[in-house]
């Protein structure tokens, strides 16, 4: 009994020490010291050295080329003027009446290509106030619009995306980005759709109230130092955004959405013929870690495909990018903050589940769900999440605690890989939008607005609408399995 105290202290003080500012890298470490001091079972040294930081080496081990390629990317659309091109020219083409739609599609096809969310946000936010202020819609609804395109079906539903929430499950299950890929359109479309719904209410609301873009004379992004500290979320380290310098001229669309369109085609031809026309059997031998293929390919897919798409983005953009080096630079420094962060929630849980008493936490909640591991699975994930405020560090956290659980209790069940891999990652995208993420304070900072001004409207589009949308996932896959 006092083990579960323990670890419900200690993650009751991560949601709240968190939203107060505190850095993960002191936060997680210090808590989970914690957990093994009050729950006397554990030996504190040991826990920290041995369970700690083995774990979050292992993580940072697996997954830092994606999220150092996945930086460097980023920073390379924005500082080329790739990312505003793209903005602009879907925006241009729906125009002032369908401004929202506009706006959300502008996100949606940035991040499915790989910008990070912040980027996109930062890249976004200026062409969207012009057009709400044009088509007079309420300022308020524009973090919630950005929120939809971003944080939701792009990051965490369609097949390919390079987004970290679809490459963590990969090593686990033995899968690709493109897992269970007709489930997760279909999950999409739920989201947009029912996202687009409610946003196109709340536009019908405010003009039936004679309610305008209203008064807002800076419009401006606005990052004060605090939020920079705070926010590591699940991209770019703030402390390299905006970027003032603007490209001398832009490129053209078509070689805009070029690198787009690689990241994503590649994806596909190294996971379904390059990857599985090589020799690998040498991956059995004990220097090249005694793994399969299996385990490998689809990070193995996301790091080639990214590889080239960075190389001809550089070419088709050099005299674009008169700092070719600093941006280089700037999107490898910006990797680390949000890999170290991750990986130290990471070590949190690896912590926490070697106490007897996660036993007893685990049995309680694999067991939810009946002979439906699918829910289970959903429900860790969420609960994870909500509690770390992070999407990425809640699935790792029960991955890595329970992963090998679920995918016994899967294939007991006659449940494919896949499917559990897409629900998974769509787990990851709904209480990890509570008011403490990192992506929501900066984007509402962004915008320059409160979580009393537009937070429901997020809330709405980046938890409720993915928790809906989760279960359509889980009642489709269950009925028609894996497609």
């Amino acid at each position: 009994m006092t083990g579960i105290i323990a670890i419900l202290i200690a993650l009751a003080l991560l949601i709240y020490l968190a939203y107060r500012g505190l850095s993960l890298l002191i936060l997680a470490p210090a808590l989970a010291a914690l957990v093994a001091l009050v729950s006397v079972e554990a030996p504190l040294f040991a826990s920290y050295t041995q369970v700690f930081m083995g774990s979050a080496g292992d993580f940072i081990v697996r997954f830092f080329p994606l999220f150092l390629l996945g930086a460097i990317f980023g920073k390379l659309m924005e500082d080329s003027g790739c990312a505003d091109v793209l903005a602009q020219a879907i925006v241009a083409r729906l125009g002032d009446a369908k401004a929202v739609l506009a706006v959300v599609l502008s996100c949606g096809v940035m991040t499915y290509g790989g910008v990070s969310l912040f980027v996109v946000a930062f890249a976004v936010y200026p062409i969207a106030a012009a057009l709400f202020r044009q088509a007079d819609l309420p300022k308020r609804l524009i973090p919630g619009t950005i929120a939809l395109g971003a944080f939701t079906f792009t990051m965490t539903a369609l097949p390919g995306t390079p987004a970290i929430q679809n490459a963590i499950p990969m090593p686990y299950f033995g899968t690709s980005a493109f897992a269970a890929p007709g489930l997760g359109i279909l999950t999409g479309l739920v989201m947009l759709i029912l996202g687009q719904a409610w946003l196109n209410y709340r536009v019908k609301q405010a003009k039936s109230a004679g309610e305008g873009y209203g008064d807002h004379p800076d419009d401006a992004p606005q990052v004060d130092k605090d939020l920079r500290e705070r926010s590591s979320g699940e991209g770019f380290d703030l402390m390299e955004l905006p970027t003032e310098e603007t490209p001398r001229d832009r490129p053209p669309l078509a070689l805009a959405v070029l690198p787009i369109v690689l990241v994503i085609a590649l994806n596909l031809l190294f996971t379904a013929v390059i990857i599985p026309a090589m020799d690998t059997d040498y991956l059995a031998e004990p220097q090249y870690g005694a793994t399969s293929i299996d385990s490998l390919r689809g990070v193995w897919s996301i790091i080639g495909a990214l590889v080239i798409s960075i190389l001809v983005l550089v070419f088709t953009n050099l005299k674009r990018l008169p700092r070719l080096t600093g941006t280089l630079d700037s999107g490898a420094n910006a990797s680390v903050l949000p890999i170290f962060n991750t990986a130290s929630l990471v070590g949190f849980g690896s912590v926490v589940a070697s106490l007897a008493a996660f036993d007893t936490i685990s049995g309680w909640v694999t067991g939810m769900g009946g002979d439906n591991p699918l829910i289970s699975l959903a429900i860790a994930v969420n609960l994870l999440a909500g509690m770390t405020g992070s999407a990425s560090g809640g699935m790792s956290i029960a991955l890595s605690t329970l992963g090998d659980t679920y995918l016994a209790m899967g294939q007991a069940a006659g449940i494919s890989p896949e499917l559990m891999h897409r629900v998974t990652a769509v787990a990851t995208g709904g209480l990890d939008a509570l008011p403490h993420n990192g992506a929501v304070i900066t984007l509402l900072s962004i915008c320059g607005l409160t979580h009393r001004q537009a937070y429901l409207d997020i809330a709405v589009v980046a938890m409720l609408v993915p928790i809906i949308a989760l279960v359509f996932l889980i009642t489709v896959g269950t009925v028609f399995g894996t497609f």
